[in-house]
């Protein structure tokens, strides 16, 4: 239904592995969490698409395979988007998933630090982004995090705000964020982005918001011929203005 390779049934997380061309690994690495409403993951525009993006730059990436919903079909995304469950049924058991996809988001960070020197990577520059549904696991993460499971930067795009756990309460310590999203999202997710920026910058965290007026929800790497397409460019930029980009010596 989403004219787009999707993965489902994941009950067994995993993290593919991108790496930059040799000699031009900087040190930074991203845990890339696609989305899909927690019934499916958008692999390649919001996961292998963005990890070979980013290893142009030379950040290393891991797409995170995370616990999804049960699909009783071989689509997905329709069986999602034509299902006659209640909306409260529904929410209930997205809610149930939640808390797994947020275990794995956490297990993920700390596996990436805890082997950061298999991957020439610094300890201090490994961050968590995330679309949509994946944008709620970010968030989650974001908002739960132990020190060792701490992200250095967070980059959640159009998320589901509402979903996080302990959404509202800004640790003492987070990381830097940027934030993305569409003003035109037809999920009505835009307001989710916009309270996650104040909820940063009321506890004075660094942030950083971008919302386009077009783009729609679920735009990720594909090409719409507008604006949005260039999105993750406003990203790089960002992560050079933090330092991230720069080589290590």
């Amino acid at each position: 239904l989403w004219n787009t390779r999707v993965v489902y049934n994941v009950t067994d997380p995993t993290l593919t592995v991108f790496q930059p061309t040799a000699g031009t690994a900087n040190g930074t690495a991203v845990v890339i969490c696609p989305g899909g409403g927690f019934q499916a993951l958008s692999i390649d525009s919001e996961g292998f698409d963005v990890a070979r993006y980013l290893t142009g730059r030379g950040v290393t990436c891991f797409v995170l395979k995370y616990r999804l919903v049960e699909s009783k079909t071989t689509d997905p995304a329709k069986e999602m988007m034509t299902s006659r469950e209640a909306p409260a049924q529904r929410e209930a058991k997205v809610k149930a998933v939640i808390a797994l996809a947020q275990a794995d988001g956490l297990k993920a960070m700390s596996y990436v630090r805890q082997h950061a020197g298999e991957y020439g990577l610094d300890p201090k520059r490994i961050g968590i982004m995330g679309f949509s549904a994946g944008g709620t696991v970010t968030g989650s993460v974001a908002f739960n995090y132990t020190p060792g499971t701490r992200p250095d930067f967070v980059a959640p795009i159009y998320l589901q705000y509402e979903w996080v756990p302990g959404k509202g309460n800004v640790p003492t310590d987070a990381p830097p964020a940027f934030i993305l999203a569409a003003t035109d999202d037809q999920l009505g997710l835009a307001p989710h982005s916009v309270k996650l920026y104040t909820d940063w910058v009321a506890a004075k965290k660094p942030s950083e918001l971008h919302l386009y007026s077009k783009g729609g929800h679920g735009f990720g790497m594909r090409t719409q011929n507008l604006p949005s397409d260039r999105w993750i460019a406003l990203f790089a930029d960002w992560l050079d203005a933090q330092g991230f980009l720069k080589k290590l010596n």
